[in-house]
C-alpha cells in the first residue's frame, strides 16, 4: 500500500504565499508543512526535511524554480519525491515544459487557499494511480 501523504516542502521567496500556503495546508488539509524561502535555502535544508511532496515556485530570484528542481533531482534522498510547480507561468507551452522535465503537476498562481490542499492531493492520488499501472504492468 502506497504512503499516505503527510510531509510537503513548499519553496516561494514570498513570504505571504508561504504564510498562506502553510495555513492551507496545515489547518484545511492537516498536513505537515515545512518552508523555504528561495532555492539556496531548500538545498541546504531539504535533505533533511524528508518530504513525501515538494511544490516550487517557479521565478524566484537567485536560484529560479527550474534550477533547483534540477538540483533537488540530483540529490540521493530526494530523486523519488514528486514535485509540482505552484506558479504564475502557466502558458501551454511552459506548462508541458514542467511536465516534460518530469513535474508531477502545476498549481496555478494565484490559488486559492480553500482548494489548495485538494489539489495538491489529486497530484499525489495521481501519483499513486500511475505507479499502481506500472507496476501492474511490469
Amino acid at each position: 500500500m502506497a504512503k499516505p501523504l503527510r510531509n510537503i516542502l513548499c519553496i516561494d521567496d514570498e513570504r505571504d504565499i508561504l504564510d498562506i500556503a502553510k495555513f492551507a495546508l496545515e489547518t484545511l488539509g492537516h498536513y505537515r508543512l515545512h518552508i523555504c524561502c528561495g532555492g539556496k535555502e531548500a538545498m541546504r535544508d531539504a535533505p533533511s526535511m524528508r518530504p513525501d511532496m515538494i511544490l516550487i515556485d517557479v521565478m524566484m530570484p537567485g536560484m529560479d524554480g527550474i534550477e533547483v528542481f534540477k538540483a533537488l533531482r540530483q540529490v540521493p534522498a530526494l530523486t523519488d519525491v514528486p514535485i509540482a510547480f505552484m506558479t504564475a507561468r502557466v502558458q501551454p507551452s511552459e506548462m508541458l515544459r514542467y511536465l516534460e522535465m518530469g513535474a508531477e503537476g502545476i498549481i496555478p498562481k494565484p490559488f486559492d487557499p480553500m482548494t489548495l490542499p485538494g489539489a495538491v492531493e489529486s497530484l499525489w492520488e495521481g501519483r499513486k494511480k500511475s505507479q499502481r499501472r506500472r507496476a501492474d504492468a511490469g
